[in-house]
């Protein structure tokens, strides 16, 4: 269908654009969403995430935030703290240096995000936002709908 590939185009040059951005800072782009989640979360009062709740914020599952959280472990922007509610969980909160670098990024990030949407008015962004929207609210039935409807592996015979 052609609105399915526009849409794969349309984010595939999102990260082909963003990424240069973010290596700027020496960081990728899922990089980013993990500081900036944490970073979020420290603005709303909870110094740190578990792994499950990072991956429910990002709308992604544990196992693919592992290796990249695993990789700002390595260069000193965040860190593995034991929960205060449950020493057998480990949870995830930013370094000194991880909000330094959170800041650094945020001081153009907002101009840096309005200069991709410069090819549309802002009639149209709007418009944009609200079709995609929608379309998240679908996708967010769906995605339950079909939790239940789809086997878990292959049938056995």
């Amino acid at each position: 269908m052609r609105l399915f590939r526009a849409l794969l185009r349309t984010l595939n040059h999102l990260r082909q654009v963003t990424e240069p951005y973010y290596s700027s800072h020496g960081i990728s782009g899922p990089q980013w969403g993990v500081l900036r989640t944490l970073h979020r979360a420290q603005v709303e009062g909870t110094k740190s995430l578990r792994l499950t709740d990072l991956g429910e914020r990002l709308l992604i599952r544990p196992p693919s935030v592992t290796g990249v959280v695993d990789r700002l472990e390595r260069m000193g922007l965040v860190r593995r703290v034991p929960s205060k509610a449950d020493r057998r969980v480990r949870e995830l909160r930013l370094t000194g240096e991880g909000r330094k670098l959170v800041a650094r990024v945020l001081t153009r990030h907002s101009s840096y995000v309005r200069s991709l949407f410069d090819g549309l008015t802002l009639r149209e962004q709007e418009y944009l936002r609200g079709l995609l929207d929608r379309l998240d609210a679908h996708f967010t039935v769906f995605a339950g709908h079909r939790r239940n409807d789809v086997p878990a592996g292959p049938a056995k015979t």
